[in-house]
């Protein structure tokens, strides 16, 4: 039974459950890719998502990491897996200790330190790749990016038969291709992230834009969140077909904050722009009786 009131996008095949208010909770799942970037407070919905992407370790975006791992072992599913970077290791390590030594039980998981540059198999067609942000000491962003194999030109004329032959002679007949699908940026400060092809190419751009109002650019800096006159500049050197806003302040209502944003962006790249938590976006659901 859904435990959260997430917020429920369809893009094309792709659904994207998620929730997300500074300071408050973060989670965005998405199911057929298999990964819920961060964690928030651990929403039953993303509980059976095999991935956990994590980019830091504050508690808005990883409470609930002790109750995902172990609630997943709980429904009989297989451990997960958690992307994270370096310094996150251990203090999990700890809580999982802790709660174990709590529940009477160990709390499986494959724990898998992460930095710039990683990639990670998901599927077989499937990596993540991860990126530097500024948030945190070793905070990170991910980038999931389906990898294809396409026939080098010189071979399009050949029939079936030639290729197999060419490939049991050793013959390298196709290339690598990659289609980035989503990157996701979590908690950061400005980084001129259009000078990542992934990135600033990926069909979905999940990115925070935290302050809106002139009088917060120094809670952003302070915070080292992304303010909108940082913001809205970076989305115009991207090309992403949907841009989806997450970790709004409560200080700016959504509809200030759409109505700025619109002031900044053009026409073009403002029809691409969704923000997570707009209520129209809501997907209904009900809460468990305790």
């Amino acid at each position: 039974m859904p435990s959260h009131n997430l917020s429920k996008l369809q893009i094309d095949d792709l659904e994207i459950l998620g929730y997300s208010v500074a300071g408050e909770e973060t989670v965005v799942g998405m199911p057929q890719l298999d990964v819920c970037f961060d964690i928030g407070k651990a929403p039953a919905q993303v509980i059976s998502i095999n991935h956990l992407l994590l980019t830091h370790g504050h508690m808005d975006h990883a409470a609930g990491i002790a109750y995902y791992l172990s609630h997943r072992k709980f429904c009989g599913l297989p451990e997960g897996t958690v992307l994270t970077p370096p310094n996150a290791i251990e203090p999990i390590r700890r809580i999982l200790d802790a709660w174990g030594q709590l529940d009477g039980t160990r709390i499986p998981a494959n724990l898998v330190p992460v930095q710039p540059g990683d990639q990670y198999r998901l599927k077989p067609n499937l990596i993540a790749r991860v990126f530097p942000t500024k948030h945190t000491r070793q905070a990170v962003g991910f980038s999931v990016i389906e990898t294809r194999k396409k026939l080098k030109p010189e071979y399009h004329a050949l029939a079936g038969p030639q290729l197999v032959e060419l490939k049991k002679q050793g013959v390298v007949i196709d290339t690598p291709v990659e289609i980035p699908i989503v990157s996701y940026l979590g908690d950061t400060s400005y980084v001129d992230f259009s000078q990542l092809d992934y990135v600033a190419n990926s069909k979905i751009l999940i990115a925070e834009c935290t302050f809106f109002a002139d009088e917060h650019t120094e809670r952003a800096d302070a915070g080292r969140h992304m303010h909108i006159d940082e913001f809205a500049p970076l989305l115009g050197r991207m090309n992403n077909e949907v841009i989806l806003i997450t970790h709004l302040t409560q200080r700016t209502s959504m509809t200030e904050a759409r109505k700025m944003l619109q002031d900044k962006l053009s026409a073009e790249i403002f029809s691409k722009v969704i923000f997570l938590m707009d209520r129209k976006n809501r997907a209904h659901s009900t809460r468990p009786n305790p």
